[in-house]
């Protein structure tokens, strides 16, 4: 079953079940999706976006989710700031397990063998090799600093 099979049965799913916040959180994923798909026709891929690419958008949904968490409980707004972590927690449902520190580390030792990186130069193939392989399951604002930290 693909993700945006997954993501389809769910919205049903929180239909049937009047579950108004995390079916307002399945159609705001839903909308984002489709909207890169009338942007990738417009590119003339006539199919739309692939898993790769809903990956990303979950996870680019995941990361404004949580600086907007940030921002509102800088401001005092702990009722917002809730909202946008129950989404997260809905939209993290169809994102792969993140993996752990540890896990992290070895994936980055494993692509700079794969790609033979030996300076900070070779960061753009380390840090695409990763994207490749791990899309969803890191963040990649974190990992760039962890790959300088083993390329120096």
């Amino acid at each position: 079953m693909t993700l945006r099979e997954q993501i389809n049965t769910a919205l049903k799913q929180a239909m049937r079940d009047r579950a108004a916040e995390r079916l307002s959180t399945l159609r705001l994923i839903s909308a984002a999706i489709k909207d890169r798909d009338i942007a990738a026709r417009g590119e003339g891929n006539e199919d739309g976006v692939g898993e790769a690419e809903v990956l990303q958008i979950l996870s680019k949904m995941v990361k404004q989710r949580q600086e907007s968490a940030r921002t509102y409980e800088e401001g005092g707004r702990l009722d917002l700031a809730e909202r946008e972590l129950n989404e997260i927690t809905v939209i993290e449902e169809f994102l792969p397990k993140q993996l752990g520190d540890a896990e992290v580390e070895k994936a980055i030792t494993d692509a700079i063998a794969e790609v033979g990186a030996s300076s900070i130069r070779d960061m753009g193939k380390i840090m695409g090799a990763l994207k490749s392989k791990y899309t969803g399951q890191m963040d990649f604002g974190k990992v760039g600093p962890m790959v300088k930290d083993q390329l120096s």
